[in-house]
């Protein structure tokens, strides 16, 4: 099994440029279902969950071809309706191939999702919303069978609670509907604008018609279509963070600046210097952190995929700060091993004490899932001597060449197996 090994306490110093965004592609990839023609996207990053989803396509029937900087799928003869566990399994975003197969067919089977084990993460949401535009379901046996014995058919829906998943899965499946859906209490992170903007590209009719309002008009034709997927904000949040933590200087390349200025706006008030230009980010680390109480929100809120890297840098802060993670119930499963690098992190509920003025210690290390493995790195990077990061497979999931781009800025950083 591989492993890193970080050889810490050098400041980072250059550019990187930020990959396409593993969490607008997923729900885009899934939403290729709807076409019987051919889709190019662009900027697709190379990382574990969409190797995964590009796999569960071709079990479905859909031709992909991965050239370079695009991917090419084919879905003339896609014609399959079953998404086996062995491939929803290791990702949660396996559940939106759902809706599309649902608006094609008006049947499908599709296993229940794993993912990294940071809280329940229900999909009884995204069945509900299905069952207003007049599909049946049941759960037997781990899966989904669902059947929709008349077609989908456009409705009112209002979630309970803002879901990312469930807004996209809705989406997919309204947008060959019969009729007019509205939704409403949508999530609005930028990868829905992002999938709402391919799907439009397609030949979809959607708009939004408030904040957290959108209308879906169902058509029955798509059109073939080339499509540019965004930049991923959870790994420029990250790279901005390293900067941060290993009192370095980094420009951040190929990112639209707005759509993390929550981000932005929290570096600057814990006391980091940020220029921003159009397409990039440059930061300049502090020796002094100031202290600060964070809270995780649903978009445009601090992100949840952010809390532990930012965890990472108040415990180098003057004094003690509180986290509050309220988007997943199990997500301080990285404090552990930083309190074994010296941090001295208290959890209680859904709030992290975050003591300050704390130096990293080197240590051997497990990840637990995708966000707290990074964690560890940056907490590594700032540590004096070797340490050991095991379970990177989780790393993979959602990093593309994350010790390349570090090494360029100067990180001793090598994986070893």
């Amino acid at each position: 099994m591989q492993k890193l090994e970080v050889l810490g306490a050098n400041k980072l110093k250059g550019q990187i440029k930020i990959s396409g965004s593993k969490n607008a592609s997923l729900p885009i990839l899934a939403a290729t279902l709807l076409s019987k023609k051919k889709i190019i996207l662009k900027n697709l990053p190379r990382v574990r969950d969409i190797e995964t989803m590009l796999t569960l396509l071709k079990s479905l029937g859909s031709k992909v071809r991965v050239n370079n900087n695009h991917t090419i799928i084919d879905n003339t003869n896609q014609k399959k309706k079953f998404a086996s566990y062995n491939l929803v399994k290791t990702m949660r975003a396996g559940i939106l191939v759902l809706g599309p197969l649902l608006a094609k067919y008006g049947s499908a089977r599709v296993s229940l999702p794993g993912g990294c084990a940071i809280g329940t993460r229900p999909v009884d949401i995204h069945l509900k919303a299905l069952s207003k535009l007049g599909v049946k379901y049941k759960i037997d046996q781990g899966y989904v069978i669902a059947n929709a014995p008349k077609g989908l058919k456009g409705n009112k829906i209002h979630f309970s609670k803002i879901s990312v998943g469930a807004t996209e899965n809705l989406i997919i499946a309204a947008s060959l509907a019969k009729g007019t859906s509205i939704l409403s209490n949508c999530a609005i992170e930028p990868e829905i604008k992002d999938l709402i903007n391919f799907l439009n590209k397609m030949g979809c009719n959607i708009k939004w018609i408030s904040k957290r309002t959108i209308r879906i008009i169902g058509v029955n034709k798509i059109k073939e279509t080339s499509y540019s997927v965004m930049f991923d904000r959870i790994e420029a949040g990250t790279y901005l963070i390293a900067a941060a933590v290993t009192e370095g200087n980094l420009k951040i390349k190929n990112v639209i600046p707005e759509i993390i200025k929550t981000e932005i706006d929290v570096l600057k008030k814990l006391g980091l210097k940020i220029t921003i230009k159009k397409n990039e980010i440059q930061i300049i680390g502090n020796k002094k952190i100031k202290n600060m109480k964070i809270k995780t929100a649903p978009y445009p809120g601090f992100p949840t995929d952010l809390q532990a890297q930012i965890m990472v840098l108040l415990c180098k802060a003057n004094k003690n700060s509180i986290i509050e993670e309220n988007i997943f119930e199990n997500r301080f499963m990285h404090v552990a091993e930083l309190n074994r690098m010296g941090a001295k992190i208290l959890t209680k509920g859904n709030k992290a004490l975050v003591e300050g003025n704390i130096s990293f210690a080197p240590a051997e290390l497990m990840a637990t899932d995708l966000r707290a493995s990074v964690s560890l790195i940056l907490a590594a990077l700032s540590a004096k001597g070797k340490s050991i990061i095991n379970r990177i497979y989780h790393l993979d999931r959602g990093y593309e060449n994350i010790e390349k781009k570090l090494k360029k800025v100067g990180a001793k950083i090598r994986r070893v197996n």
